[in-house]
């Protein structure tokens, strides 16, 4: 089974994760952030992965350290959990509706890190969520796993309905390019090698 655990500690947040993508049976995470914690069970849940995640952070700063060295952990984790890369499909994308809203994602497990993000929130907040650390999330995330991420919002009034149809978005194209293809022999790269 393909998975990985990591751990990192800091002045500023300690961190435990397990992820393990091929089994989604469990999904549990406590970061000290409500709606952050509704996100990533959101991603891991359509997604397809099984998800353990605990964060001690500064939170009594704010919830800036907590939500991207999450990020940056899951990144880690899911690169070494997909191992030599061989067999996957490498690509994936997907549009979410959530009510008024339309959220994308696409990326390609490169090996080459990018991030284009494209979404705007007008509520600043959402409980001890600042809503501009969406973005910080993304790019640690995409710069950790190794992947080129492009996410965006293409229309939408609500700010948890634009954030939610974006973390959805993710896990469904994470799901879709760490996908098996057996008729892929080796790495699906005309260069033979993902990084």
């Amino acid at each position: 089974m393909r998975s990985a655990s990591n751990q990192r500690e800091t002045t500023e947040t300690k961190i435990e994760l397990e992820v393990r993508l091929e089994d989604p049976s469990v999904v549990e995470i406590a970061t000290g952030v409500g709606f952050f914690d509704h996100m990533l069970e959101a991603f891991a849940r359509h997604g397809r992965i099984g998800l353990t995640l605990k964060v001690d952070g500064d939170l009594h700063i704010d919830s800036h350290h907590t939500v991207e060295d999450a990020g940056i952990v899951l990144g880690k984790a899911v690169r070494e959990a997909l191992g030599d890369k061989k067999g996957i499909v490498r690509y994936g994308s997907s549009y979410v509706p959530m009510d008024e809203t339309l959220g994308f994602a696409a990326l390609d497990i490169s090996g080459r890190p990018f991030l284009h993000f494209e979404g705007e929130f007008q509520t600043q907040s959402l409980g001890n969520f600042d809503t501009e650390l969406v973005k910080e999330f993304f790019r640690a995330f995409a710069f950790n796993a190794g992947i080129t991420l492009h996410a965006r919002i293409l229309y939408g009034e609500n700010t948890h309905h634009k954030i939610e149809a974006l973390f959805k978005a993710l896990g469904r194209a994470l799901a879709e390019a760490i996908r098996i293809d057996p008729n892929i022999e080796g790495v699906n790269s005309t260069k033979g090698l993902i990084e």
